[in-house]
């Protein structure tokens, strides 16, 4: 992993090293813990910022005969040296999985480590990695600051009173905080106890009665309104599928009524409501301005078990395979007959999906906007060697990857941002290596530009939010 880890060619070198490197990160997709950057919290160890809350790991440790007090820490977790020390133990197994790559250029940028952990060598890095973490230099702010970070967006469900980006907003660190719109919840009609625990709590947040579907869309406006102020310009929606059924007005008032008196809705009710939903809200971020973010194609909580002892998004979700491409052009399609279809980032889990999300969003172009409607960038289960090049294959074949607005972390780490030189360095390998084969010409301002505004320039104009 020396400097040219990854680029296999002079060119690549080169695109690495004079065009991507030193761009700023806009880290556009986060669940960062915003209370922690408005506190400018600092972490005990390596285990507590490394390992608490990221279930890319707890998946492999569990893969190598882990015992969950050693992984997720639910419902007992062991001590903080231990859970470290299994994960040492973990990371030689995971050769071939991005984790290799991640853990170990995150010690070598963030700690000064050369050195593969292993059980070997667990004691000596936690013992340093620590040391380091009690300086003022590591603590979160500090963190994002030295890895050129630029803006972070964080992703937050409509109730939230977002007291932290409040905060963050008023003071001049030196990176932009924004907040991510995320009303998943509103679309869970699948259980009806929790759907409407979650609507008293939107009454409470937005002071509106709500027993109509009416109100229901009035509270959540008001809701919008808010995150609007607080400088939001972006949403994000994670789903199965898209949601496209036709309906009435009154058949989703009476899903409406059902839900509010805890009665169960038949599966085309159910469809009914969530397309209903789904509609309204996109045309509130198009009214906006703002971008929207569409995450299709993950199958949840595979694990009854597990979910029942640990909760949701403890590592228990996999790829999923349903029917995208139909439901998702009726959706694009009546929003753009509205004249309210918004920029748009379609992601899916399933790659399969690629080529085929890349061909229906140059169906919806406006010839305005560059890149309005785009395939995301490679995401979770794909954000490796192999699903990044997969989908700039995709981008490059079908759309635009000049117009491409490039990585994000997806992460709950602060630790996380070499992800953006991983994939950096292989959006110049790409590139270099087509320039070597003669398919690109040898124009490195040219080519270098396109890598520049992929690494930063491009999101920076496609969303819109203020720089620091």
């Amino acid at each position: 992993m020396d400097d040219n880890f990854l680029l296999p060619n002079w060119a690549s070198e080169r695109l690495y090293h004079d065009y991507a490197k030193d761009m700023p990160i806009f880290d556009y997709h986060s669940h960062l813990p915003v209370g922690q950057v408005a506190d400018d919290a600092q972490f005990e160890n390596i285990t507590q910022v490394w390992l608490y809350a990221d279930h890319y790991k707890w998946r492999a440790m569990r893969a190598c005969g882990v015992s969950e007090e050693l992984v997720s820490g639910i419902p007992v977790a062991a001590g903080d040296y231990e859970r470290f020390e299994a994960w040492a133990k973990v990371v030689p197994q995971t050769v071939g999985n991005p984790l290799y790559h991640w853990s170990h250029l995150e010690l070598k940028r963030y700690f000064g480590v050369n050195e593969i952990l292993s059980p070997k060598t667990a004691r000596e890095i936690y013992d340093h990695c620590n040391g380091l973490l009690a300086r003022s230099e590591f603590s979160v702010r500090s963190i994002i600051r030295s890895s050129n970070v630029s803006i972070v967006c964080t992703t937050d469900d409509p109730i939230d009173g977002l007291e932290g980006h409040i905060a963050l907003a008023k003071e001049n660190w030196g990176c932009k905080v924004y907040p991510t719109w995320r009303p998943d919840k509103a679309l869970a009609a699948g259980d009806e106890a929790a759907l409407n625990s979650w609507i008293d709590k939107l009454e409470a947040a937005s002071g509106k009665s709500i027993s109509a579907y009416a109100d229901f869309m009035d509270a959540l406006q008001a809701r919008h309104d808010f995150f609007h102020e607080c400088g939001c310009r972006l949403s994000d929606y994670g789903m199965e599928r898209p949601y496209s059924a036709p309906y009435t007005a009154s058949e989703v008032e009476n899903c409406f009524k059902k839900i509010r008196s805890r009665t169960s809705l038949a599966d085309g009710e159910l469809e009914q409501y969530r397309s209903s939903v789904l509609f309204d809200l996109l045309c509130m971020d198009a009214r906006a301005g703002w971008t929207q973010q569409l995450h299709l194609g993950a199958k949840r909580s595979n694990s009854a078990k597990a979910f029942k002892l640990r909760g949701p998004d403890t590592g228990y979700d996999s790829i999923g395979q349903f029917d995208t491409g139909s439901a998702l052009v009726a959706l694009l399609d009546r929003l753009d007959s509205a004249d309210l279809l918004a920029r748009t980032v379609i992601y899916s889990l399933n790659p399969n999906d690629n080529d085929m999300l890349a061909s229906i969003a140059g169906s919806f172009m406006d010839g305005k906007t560059p890149g309005k409607i785009q395939l995301g960038t490679a995401w979770w289960h794909n954000d490796h060697k192999d699903g990044i090049n997969r989908q700039f294959s995709a981008l490059s074949s079908i759309g635009i990857i000049s117009r491409f607005v490039g990585m994000l972390t997806d992460s709950r780490s602060f630790l996380s941002y070499p992800r953006h030189e991983y994939f950096r360095r292989l959006l110049c390998a790409k590139l270099g290596t087509e320039m070597e084969n003669g398919e690109l010409p040898p124009d490195f301002d040219h080519i270098g530009g396109i890598v520049r505004d992929v690494c930063f320039n491009n999101a920076v104009n496609y969303l819109g939010m203020e720089l620091p």
